[in-house]
C-alpha cells in the first residue's frame, strides 16, 4: 500500500514508512491531515450544518479551500494564544470548540490502522513498532488537549486516556520464496510479522450472523483472484499444527488482525515456507459464494471468500480458516470434533480431560462455564484445549485430543454476565450492540494447544431432549447420535428449529462424509477400547436459554465424575 493515508467506509489505515509525524508541526502541516479534513468536512455537510458553515465560513469557501485555510489556523492555535489570533476562524469560540470537538471525535469513531515495513528500518524489532505507535497516540492527544484548552481559555481537570492513535498496528515483509508459479499472484503481497492490539479492541461489523455452507469447487481458486499489493495482506498463522497463509482485502483488516487473538502468528522464518493452507478473504469475484479446493499436486487447501458486506463478520474468517484445517488432518487420519476440551485440575491434584462435541448452540462452552461456577471451591485450574474445534488421533493405541486455536471466539450471551468485563482488558469485542454479539479472547498457548492430551470423558452436548444431568450410554448409540448431529437452532447461523447436520460439524465432516466415516468407527472403537466414558450431557438450552437448570444439573454431575 503506497498511500500515506486510506479512509473508506468507518476505517482508516496509515502507511508509517510513508508518512510518520514526529512532532505537532509536523501532523498539522501534513497531507495525511488534510486528506482526513477534507474527508471530516465532506462528512459535516450531511451531518452537522452548523460545523459545516464554520469551516466553510457561510459558503465563502469550497471543501478543498477549507481544508487548507482551516489547516493553516491550526498551525497559528498551536503557537498562539486564541485572543492573538487575526483570522476569521477564531472569531466565533464556540464554533471553533464543537468543530475541534467533532473532529477529534469524527477520528476515533473510525476503525483505526496502521503499519509499517520490518524491511526498511536497521535494527527494527517489537520495540520499534510499539514505541512508533504509542508516541503518535500521545502526539493525538496531546494536540487534541492543546486546541481544546485554547478554545475554552483554561485548563482541563480531568484527562482520560483513551486510544487517540490507532485501534492495532502491524509490521510487514515480503515472500522470498515462490513454491509454485501459479502462486506468483501472491508474491508481492506484504506478510504480517509483528502485531499490536490495543484492547479492549470494540468493533462494529455489519454483520452478525454466518449464512450459507462452504461448498467444494474443482478449479483453483488463484485462476479468479484479484487481489494486488496496494489494497491486500498477509496474516501467516498457525492452525493446530498446519501453517495457513490468510491474504485479505484491506477493507476487512478489522476482522484480519482479530485473528492474532484466535491463532498463533507464524513466525517470519516459518512463513517463508510452503503452506499447508491458504484463505484469500473478500475476492472482489461477484460470486458471493464461500469455496474451497484442494490442489493435490501442491497439497494445499485453499478456501475463498468472496466480497461481500455480510463477511465482514468475523464467523465466516474463522470457519474457513477450520474447515480447511479439517479436510486437510481427514487426509492425514485425524477426526476433526466441533466441541470443547478442557482439562480441570482439583486442589487434590486430581486430573480429568472433558471434551464436549455439539454444533453452534448446543450448550459446550456454557456447560464449561456452569462447571467453572459449580466447583468453583474444588477446581484449582482449567486448562483449555480448544473451545470450538479440535481433533482426536491415535498413538500407541490411544486417543488423543488436541486443539486449533490460542483463542475463543465466544458468544457475550453465552457467560456468566462477570465474565466479559473479567477478560475484557485482553479482548476484541464485536458488534455488542447486536444479537449474537461475541467477543474474541486469549485462552490458552500455542504449545498446550498442539500438545497431545489424555481423554477421560467424550459427551455429545444435547439441547433438545428433556433429560437432565450427565449419561454413559452403548457407544454406538453415542456414535450415531453424533453422525445425527441434532442440535435445536438459536441463530447464530440461518437456522433455526431442529437441525441436524452430519457429525455436528458442517466445517470439513460435511463436506468429506466418505472420508469422516471410516475415522469416526475408527476413534469411537479405540475410546471404547480405551475405556473412556462415552455418553450425552443434557443442556436443555434448545427449551428456555435463560434457564440454568438444565446447565447447573449436568455441570453437578460433570464435577461428580471428575472427583471419581
Amino acid at each position: 500500500m503506497e498511500k500515506k493515508i486510506s479512509i473508506s467506509n468507518t476505517q482508516v489505515i496509515l502507511n508509517y514508512n510513508k508518512a510518520y509525524p514526529k512532532d505537532r508541526q509536523e501532523l498539522l502541516a501534513s497531507k495525511t491531515l488534510k486528506v482526513f479534513l477534507q474527508y471530516f468536512i465532506s462528512l459535516q455537510k450531511e451531518k452537522n450544518q452548523d460545523i459545516y458553515r464554520y469551516l466553510t465560513q457561510d459558503g465563502k469557501y469550497d471543501s478543498e479551500t477549507a481544508t487548507e485555510e482551516f489547516s493553516h489556523f491550526l498551525r497559528l492555535l498551536s503557537v498562539f494564544q486564541l485572543d492573538e489570533i487575526r483570522n476569521d476562524y477564531a472569531l466565533d469560540e464556540n464554533g471553533l470548540l464543537d468543530t475541534i470537538e467533532e473532529f477529534y471525535k469524527s477520528w476515533r469513531q473510525l476503525q483505526r490502522f496502521a503499519f509499517m515495513s520490518s524491511e526498511t528500518r536497521d535494527g527494527f524489532g517489537v520495540n520499534t513498532l510499539v514505541a512508533m505507535d504509542s508516541s503518535l497516540n500521545n502526539l493525538f492527544l496531546r494536540t487534541y488537549r492543546l486546541f481544546e484548552e485554547r478554545a475554552m481559555h483554561r485548563r482541563n481537570v480531568v484527562y482520560r486516556q483513551v486510544q487517540a492513535g490507532t485501534n492495532a498496528c502491524f509490521s510487514v515483509h515480503h515472500h522470498r520464496n515462490l513454491w509454485d508459479p501459479q502462486y506468483e499472484k501472491l508474491m508481492d503481497i506484504p506478510v504480517i510479522d509483528t502485531v499490536m492490539l490495543r484492547t479492549p479492541m470494540i468493533l462494529h461489523p455489519k454483520s452478525s450472523k454466518r449464512e450459507g455452507v462452504i461448498n467444494e469447487i474443482h478449479e483453483n481458486p488463484m485462476n479468479y483472484f484479484a487481489g494486488d499489493s496496494e489494497d491486500w495482506f498477509c496474516f501467516p498463522c498457525r492452525v493446530g499444527k498446519l501453517l495457513c497463509f490468510v491474504y485479505f482485502n484491506s477493507k476487512y483488516i478489522a476482522s484480519a488482525l482479530s485473528m492474532a487473538n484466535l491463532f498463533e502468528l507464524a513466525t517470519r522464518e516459518e512463513s517463508e515456507g510452503k503452506p499447508d493452507l491458504i484463505c484469500i478473504y473478500g475476492n472482489p469475484d461477484d460470486r458471493n459464494e464461500t469455496q474451497f479446493y484442494h490442489d493435490e499436486a501442491n497439497d494445499i487447501w485453499i478456501g475463498c471468500i468472496s466480497d461481500h458486506p455480510r463477511v465482514e463478520y468475523f464467523g465466516y474468517l474463522k470457519k474457513m480458516c477450520l474447515t480447511l484445517h479439517n479436510l486437510a488432518m481427514m487426509n492425514r487420519g485425524w477426526l476433526p470434533i466441533h466441541g470443547a476440551f478442557v482439562n480441570i485440575t482439583l486442589h487434590d491434584g486430581r486430573k480429568k480431560g472433558i471434551m464436549l462435541m455439539g454444533d453452534s448452540g448446543a450448550g459446550k462452552s456454557e456447560s464449561i462455564e456452569a462447571l467453572k461456577a459449580a466447583g468453583k471451591d474444588l477446581i484449582r485450574d482449567i486448562e483449555v484445549v480448544f473451545d470450538d474445534m479440535g481433533t482426536i488421533h491415535i498413538e500407541d493405541g490411544v486417543p488423543y485430543g488436541q486443539g486449533t486455536e490460542i483463542g475463543a471466539f465466544i458468544r457475550l450471551d453465552d457467560l456468566d454476565p462477570g465474565t466479559p468485563y473479567r477478560d475484557m482488558d485482553r479482548s476484541v469485542i464485536m458488534g455488542p450492540e447486536n444479537p449474537n454479539a461475541r467477543m474474541v479472547v486469549p485462552a490458552s498457548p500455542y504449545r498446550v494447544v498442539v500438545h497431545n492430551h489424555k481423554i477421560d470423558l467424550f459427551a455429545y452436548a444435547n439441547n433438545y431432549t428433556n433429560e437432565f444431568g450427565l449419561k454413559q450410554l452403548p457407544i454406538e448409540e453415542v456414535k450415531a447420535t453424533c453422525k445425527l448431529g441434532k442440535r435445536m437452532a438459536l441463530g447464530t447461523t440461518q437456522e433455526v428449529g431442529i437441525s441436524t447436520t452430519y457429525f455436528a460439524n458442517p466445517f470439513g465432516p460435511m463436506q468429506k462424509q466418505e472420508l469422516c466415516e471410516p475415522l469416526i468407527d475408527k476413534m469411537f472403537q479405540c475410546m471404547k477400547d480405551n475405556g473412556i466414558f462415552v455418553g450425552e450431557i443434557y443442556t436443555h438450552l434448545g427449551f428456555d436459554r435463560s434457564s440454568r437448570e438444565g446447565l447447573d444439573v449436568a455441570a453437578k454431575e460433570l464435577l461428580d465424575f471428575i472427583m471419581k
